[in-house]
């Protein structure tokens, strides 16, 4: 059975958003993130694009370059909001969807022709409804893979949608920027840049050993992408997908400098599997089990972050508020829920560029040598922290030690 693959965008969505609820920033160029000049800019208008501003660009940079801007500071639970209408209306209609991000999702809708009258005219009816019962603009790409939909979807935008036909996905990737196929990061781009190649069309015409030998596996990918191949499943999404950590304790404690430094290094560890895996949290809990077996839990909504400093807060302070028995602890355990596909772009309106490329590199640091190359002081002489790590519903698996 043919593939058919939606990928439908919401277009600058956190400033949809804002002009939703201020009808004066329409038609003027915005930006949302830090207001001050260490900020970084989240997201921009089309308006404020025209002059060479862009998302994660320093906020003084973007201010220079459009000065007659409005900035706003913006508020995660705003836009998660209006991400969780769009996604009821779209869970309601489709009968397979996954959310990669706040404001991005791809819909599998293969064998529907024998249903409905066409698969885009579908398409067509489901953006429809999501304009006419949110008013926020929405574009998407329709093809036989999830690759071909995306670099469809921006194609498409703003605020419109395509259909590429089977068949139709070499000669449509053809023409455009190499730097439109995903997995082409600007690293990648200047290294084909330096080689010649600035359309897809000369990645088609190549052979995969070349790409392959030049990038590695990457430029296996790459080129299987270029032709419009990719078998990447729709993966269904749920609500329920979490990442937790337990620790057991030999001897029952009450030591709170001990049991301050293990949630630490929880938080910081589970914070770095989320930023590794793409994924963004909104809700914390921790748990305290006590050595007569009571079982107390607390947790807290919070706007979409990875960010360990944010967490760690968050974890400390659930503490301090449940942890009132003042008995001996057998076990906590911290669990980070409602998780969505996104990186720093969501939680950027108080965090630096300084401080943003200070996580990449943290994390960069960890990939190549070990997730224990760096951490905290106060968790450094925490031998284990933790019992059973579960993620995405997937079968735990142990953590070893550090």
């Amino acid at each position: 059975m043919r593939r058919t693959i939606v990928h439908m965008d919401l277009d600058t969505f956190f400033v949809s958003c804002e002009r939703l609820l201020d009808r004066r920033l329409n038609n003027r160029p915005v930006l949302i993130g830090g207001t001050s000049d260490r900020g970084v800019v989240a997201a921009c208008s089309y308006e404020a694009r025209v002059y060479g501003v862009h998302s994660a660009m320093p906020m003084k940079m973007a201010r220079m370059l459009c000065p007659e801007a409005v900035v706003i500071r913006g508020e995660s639970r705003t836009y998660s909001k209006f991400s969780n209408d769009v996604t009821e209306i779209i869970k309601e209609y489709s009968p397979l969807f996954e959310k990669s991000s706040i404001d991005e999702f791809y819909i599998d809708i293969s064998g529907m022709d024998r249903f409905v009258q066409e698969s885009y005219l579908w398409s067509k009816e489901l953006r429809e409804k999501i304009l006419k019962e949110t008013h926020l603009p929405i574009s998407f790409g329709l093809s036989t893979s999830k690759t071909v939909s995306k670099v469809g979807t921006g194609e498409a935008k703003p605020n419109n949608h395509i259909n590429i036909e089977s068949g139709n996905e070499i000669p449509f990737l053809a023409p455009l920027s190499i730097k439109k196929i995903p997995m082409v990061g600007d690293k990648t781009y200047h290294k084909l840049r330096s080689m010649g190649i600035e359309k897809v069309r000369t990645v088609q015409e190549m052979p995969m050993e070349l790409m392959e030998r030049v990038l590695g596996k990457n430029g296996q990918v790459i080129w299987k992408k270029a032709q419009g191949i990719d078998n990447t499943p729709v993966v269904g999404w749920s609500e329920k997908k979490s990442i937790s950590t337990e620790r057991t304790f030999e001897k029952d404690t009450t030591d709170m400098v001990k049991l301050r430094s293990m949630l630490i290094a929880m938080a910081e560890n589970l914070a770095y599997q989320l930023r590794n895996s793409n994924k963004l949290t909104a809700c914390v809990t921790l748990k305290i089990r006590y050595s007569d077996f009571q079982t107390y839990s607390k947790q807290k909504r919070i706007p979409y972050t990875s960010l360990d400093h944010t967490l760690i807060a968050i974890v400390l302070d659930l503490f301090d508020k449940i942890y009132e028995r003042r008995v001996l602890i057998r076990l906590i355990g911290v669990r980070f829920s409602n998780l969505v596909g996104g990186t720093y772009q969501i939680r950027l309106f108080e965090d630096s560029e300084k401080l943003i490329k200070l996580y990449q590199k943290m994390d960069y640091l960890r990939n190549r040598y070990g997730k224990n190359a760096v951490k905290r002081a106060i968790g450094m002489d925490v031998k284990t922290i933790g019992g059973m790590n579960s993620f995405n519903g997937q079968a735990p698996n142990l953590i070893g030690n550090e």
